[in-house]
């Protein structure tokens, strides 16, 4: 998808020197991809205060179960 946007060229530039991006396209895309990773990271905290859970649970003898 052709898409035309109005960038900071000092911004783009550092970018593209941080990430060692041969393009500016890349520098874009990486950004991007970053950001939406950061974003879906975030969404963990939605659940802070939510999940139950046990002080006193004790997960190793589920460890030690053999399975088949």
């Amino acid at each position: 998808m052709a898409t035309n946007l109005q960038l900071d060229d000092k911004l783009i530039q550092e970018a593209r020197r941080l990430g060692k991006h041969k393009t500016k396209r890349e520098a874009v895309t990486a950004a991007l991809t970053e950001y939406v990773q950061r974003r879906r990271q975030l969404g963990i905290l939605d659940y802070l205060g939510k999940v139950e859970y046990w002080d006193d649970y004790d997960h190793k003898p589920l460890r030690r179960r053999k399975t088949r």
